[in-house]
């Protein structure tokens, strides 16, 4: 009855009928058995939940509209195998089913399980050509101040300690605590206001971490979560000096980097980081796509990282990834962000990925200058350990260094007595220096790096590299299309989930529109640009 009713409804087809009859079910029960236990009431079949998370995703809808979208759309009964008088569920399963794929780690097999059905229906080949790109991640939490931040942290803790034992906190807490802590921060205008009130709350929260951590606390008081961040939070913002005095920790006591440093007590993950002039908190998320003319372009792999992780820390993780799966690309297009001499070495010699991406260019003041005593301006010999600088001098000393992290450096060094004399020692050394100093790459990683520096200047290259653009794209749908630009969550492990779940849908999204016989999007060119376009031919 539910197939008779959709079809008649939907005479055309839909997006769930067609994701149905193609791909059939996709996900099942059995793959989400070790996220239930043995014992207890049969709960929900996780396989019709996952498909609900997904649809959500696809649709931008709440738990509720979701659950309530289960009960009323008759498309969506059809994709879930319902019969028409399903009752569906209450809105919360859906969040309790969320929590059971972050616990178990099992958010992957949402976008794996999709993957090998596209697989099986020919949609998803191996070897053909990939881009991937990174986007950043708003955090589902406001963003405080240095004052704000020690405020609220002493405030969660108080709550989390009051709800577990309030007469043994109203014991010993001091009478100006409840008015204090009690109500909205208002922030004090002055700068020096503004810090006494910071040593205000060092104090109080010192003396909240002793009395939880005492003989007389009661037990399990210093291992609850918000008391944990505020040990945390109270280490990277304060010292406590021999005298027994608080105060704020500056310059001078090493203040934490962002990458480590806790921004807010609400979501410990979350960090601030700038990029390109542009800052904010919260966390970054990667998509690797495929781009073949001949299937849809399909997302194969999604993940979250903080915001302080630098994208070519994701490169090798993204081949390792792919490699496990058998998806790995022939040619992988990268922006400068993910790419270096080393990766390119690395991604053919261990998977066979050509890295198709723009090398950084030699910054050196020297080769801003223009004057041939740039890195290009040097004869290397790598057999024979020497270097000839531009005037036909012979280096002093050709050393290779081990670098933390496995990789090697070239320390080649000239005699000062070479350079000093020398007539075009200006274009070559400056400041105090006495002599010429080159730290190259090894030999590979040297003749690759000069190779794509040359290749980037052709026009062939160039347009070999426009596949790339395409990825900004699917950066675009997913934050202006599915939300992706905020996080839906609190937590790096949920904001992986957001990503994740988001890769479903967009490749739902585009695979849905190749079987409708939609071809791909060109890139829109407005009215202005085109009558510009028009007047310079």
């Amino acid at each position: 009855m539910t197939a008779r009713v959709a079809r008649a409804a939907f005479p055309k087809g839909c997006l769930c009928l067609r994701m149905r009859d193609e791909l059939g079910p996709v996900f099942t029960d059995e793959q989400f058995v070790d996220l239930f236990g043995r014992r207890g009431k049969p709960g929900l079949s996780p396989a019709r939940l996952a498909w609900v998370l997904v649809l959500q995703f696809l649709e931008g809808l709440t738990d509720r509209q979701a659950a309530d979208a289960v009960r009323s759309r008759i498309d969506w009964k059809y994709l879930l195998g319902l019969e028409l008088d399903d009752s569906g569920f209450d809105f919360s399963v859906l969040s309790e089913f969320r929590d059971r794929l972050v616990a178990g780690q099992a958010q992957r097999q949402l976008l794996d399980v999709l993957l090998e059905s596209l697989r099986d229906k020919g949609l998803l080949k191996r070897g053909g050509k990939a881009r991937t790109d990174a986007t950043h991640v708003l955090a589902a939490v406001r963003v405080l101040n240095r004052v704000e931040n020690v405020f609220i942290t002493v405030r969660a803790a108080l709550e989390a300690v009051a709800e577990v034992d309030g007469a043994w906190l109203a014991s010993w807490m001091p009478v100006d605590w409840p008015d204090r802590y009690g109500q909205a921060l208002r922030m004090p205008k002055t700068e020096k206001a503004r810090g006494e009130l910071g040593d205000v709350v060092g104090r109080d929260g010192w003396r909240l971490w002793a009395a939880v951590t005492g003989p007389d606390a009661p037990a399990g008081l210093a291992g609850l979560g918000a008391v944990e961040v505020l040990r945390r939070v109270w280490v990277q913002q304060y010292v406590c000096d021999e005298a027994g005095r608080v105060r704020w920790r500056g310059d001078d006591d090493g203040q934490p980097p962002a990458g480590v440093r806790i921004d807010s007590p609400f979501d410990v993950d979350a960090r601030r980081a700038v990029k390109r002039g542009m800052g904010w908190t919260g966390y970054k998320a990667h998509f690797t796509e495929t781009c073949d003319p001949d299937t849809p372009h399909v997302i194969v792999r999604a993940e979250a990282t903080a915001a302080t992780v630098h994208d070519s820390a994701q490169t090798g993780r993204v081949h390792a990834d792919l490699a496990a799966r058998d998806l790995l690309p022939g040619e992988h297009f990268l922006d400068n962000g993910y790419i270096d001499a080393g990766e390119v070495v690395v991604a053919w010699r261990a998977y066979g990925v050509e890295l198709v991406g723009p090398l950084r260019q030699d910054s050196s003041w020297q080769a801003r200058a223009g004057a041939g005593f740039d890195l290009a301006g040097f004869v290397l010999d790598f057999d024979q350990e020497r270097a000839v600088c531009p005037e036909g001098q012979a280096s002093s000393a050709w050393r290779e260094r081990a670098r933390a992290g496995g990789s090697s450096r070239v320390h080649v060094e000239f005699s000062p007595r070479q350079c000093r004399p020398c007539r075009s020692r200006a274009a070559c050394v400056r400041g105090k220096a006495t002599h010429r100093n080159l730290t190259l790459r090894t030999r590979v990683e040297h003749e690759v790096l000069m190779a794509n520096r040359a290749a980037q200047a052709t026009r062939e290259w160039k347009d070999r590299y426009k596949t790339r653009a395409g990825v900004e794209g699917t950066v675009s749908q997913a934050v202006n299309g599915f939300g992706m630009r905020t996080a839906r969550y609190v937590g790096l492990a949920k904001v992986g989930l957001q990503a994740t779940v988001t890769a479903v849908a967009i490749n739902l999204a585009r695979v849905d529109a190749w079987l409708a016989g939609t071809p791909h999007a060109r890139t829109r060119v407005s009215r202005l640009a085109t009558l510009g376009q028009v007047m310079a031919a």
